[in-house]
């Protein structure tokens, strides 16, 4: 079965940066979107940012634009987030996913079936 495990997450002063990953199992990844959403405890998952199957089209949140960057690297499965200039409003859980059918270029939460388990970012002021 599919499977989606991110990695990368933590504790980062503000100013700072991340990278995080995320491994994808049991599919053609090649040929998926890719997306990163985020939820802080007790509020609603929100989208960050999304990316191509062949990683030529990305889009972002408004509140990340300029700061976070995804990219994939299809030959190993994986697709990444990086993140500069975090802000302490950046905490979260982080989690990548991907939707239920391929070459399906969406930012809408619901479109997306595959879930990781979620990477926790701290970023401190």
């Amino acid at each position: 079965q599919v499977q989606l495990v991110e990695s990368g997450g933590g504790l980062v002063q503000a100013g700072g940066s991340l990278r995080l990953s995320c491994t994808a199992s049991g599919y053609t990844f090649s040929v998926y979107a890719m997306g990163w959403f985020r939820q802080v405890p007790g509020k609603e998952r929100e989208f960050v940012a999304v990316i191509s199957p062949g990683g030529g089209t990305t889009a972002y949140a408004d509140s990340v634009t300029g700061r976070f960057t995804i990219s994939r690297d299809n030959t190993k499965n994986t697709v990444y987030l990086q993140m500069i200039s975090l802000k302490p409003e950046d905490t979260a859980d982080y989690y990548c996913a991907s939707p239920g059918r391929p070459f399906y270029y969406t930012a809408t939460e619901g479109d997306y079936n595959y879930w990781g388990q979620g990477t926790q970012v701290t970023v401190s002021s």
